[in-house]
């Protein structure tokens, strides 16, 4: 089997609502750089990587697929994926460029496209093909709510609506408010909303700095909050080192990171509690399960990121031992063949040959931006 097309393409999908916030984000689409990988057999891999839907940043991903990532995949087996991902994240040039950011990114929608071609070659679902069971049970928490620039009655109604109608059994809202005691009177609301047995997550989008995190912090396990994520500018090891000794609740991070190395450091120093790797990010599948198995290795759960990629997390939540739960954001639910669907409270294992990426038709015409 042999590579002989790589066609990027972008989708721009509009949000919950039409627009939500965070402590350091306004959006109304979410974007899906990806790309289209054929073969001499009939085969097609899709992989995708995860932006705030700004065309001109989103072009640079595709423009490192098609002119940098495509030429040195034509006419290679797709099934060999860990040389091939060690072909084009170790060419020089781009290397001298970059070791994250956009040429992750690219290589992160090559490689899951590439994984996705693996799994479809031998029939399987990609979960099942990385030695998973159909027996895995996945708990969903609902992230698609919480958003700071919801009214507090408008939070409460979803947050009772998560889990008596839809039957989540975790939430996470935002904080980072311009008044953290804000933050702690919506905080306030929700528990009492939900009660006390479901599970609750707080994320700051990497907006306090360190006296404000250990502050309003120490407040979150009053409210039996599960995890503190993102409190904190991303690369902040220190910080999250400090912050992590100083309050209760366990830390939470990870989407920011693009390099095993990071994680490493991070964990490494006790930094995180909960290990939230995105393959969208992580340069692919090959290296989010190092990044798992680096977990494991120190006995610390995998809640990978999804923003907004469900599909393929999953297939590795389904497949890794270090990962239980996942993120609920239905925003390109409905773009894919076989969509992400939670049933009380949990994900239903995914069936079809793949990684789970591959689009409708009706949704390449209708969401792709890219002329």
């Amino acid at each position: 089997m042999k590579i002989v097309r790589v066609q990027p393409f972008i989708l721009h999908v509009p949000v919950t609502g039409n627009e939500i916030a965070d402590s350091t984000h306004r959006i109304d689409f979410w974007g899906a750089p990806g790309v289209m990988i054929e073969t001499d057999n009939g085969l097609t891999g899709y992989g995708y990587t995860g932006t705030h839907a700004h065309l001109p940043t989103d072009k640079l991903i595709t423009s490192c697929i098609a002119e940098t990532y495509a030429p040195l995949l034509i006419g290679e087996d797709p099934r060999e994926t860990l040389y091939l991902w060690q072909k084009l994240g170790r060419f020089p040039p781009v290397q001298w460029v970059g070791r994250s950011g956009i040429t992750h990114l690219a290589l992160s929608a090559v490689d899951i496209a590439l994984w996705d071609i693996k799994a479809k070659a031998a029939g399987v679902p990609l979960w099942k093909l990385l030695g998973g069971s159909q027996q895995k049970r996945v708990m969903a928490y609902n992230t698609d709510g919480g958003w700071l620039n919801w009214p507090l009655d408008k939070l409460i109604d979803d947050a009772r609506c998560s889990v008596e109608e839809r039957g989540f059994q975790g939430i996470k809202i935002k904080v980072g408010s311009p008044d953290p005691n804000d933050d702690l009177k919506r905080l306030d609301a929700v528990r009492r909303t939900i009660g006390p047995h479901i599970q609750l997550m707080v994320d700051a989008n990497g907006r306090w700095d360190l006296p404000t995190a250990i502050n309003y912090g120490r407040h979150f396990a009053d409210y039996d909050v599960l995890w503190f994520e993102e409190p904190l500018w991303y690369d902040d090891l220190a910080g999250h080192q400090a912050l992590a000794q100083a309050i209760r609740t366990l830390i939470a991070l990870g989407e920011q990171l693009y390099t095993l190395d990071n994680f490493r450091d991070f964990i490494q120093v006790r930094a995180v509690h909960f290990v939230q790797a995105d393959a969208t990010r992580l340069a692919g599948i090959t290296e989010w399960w190092r990044v798992a198995d680096l977990a494991l290795a120190f006995r610390l759960p995998v809640a990978a990121h999804v923003g907004d990629m469900m599909q393929v997390h999953l297939q590795l939540a389904a497949a890794h031992p270090a990962c239980s739960v996942l993120e609920y954001i239905p925003w390109l639910r409905e773009c894919f063949e076989e969509p992400a669907t939670v049933k009380d409270g949990y994900y239903q294992i995914p069936q079809q040959p793949g990684a789970g990426t591959t689009p409708r038709h009706a949704a390449l015409a209708q969401f792709n931006v890219l002329k």
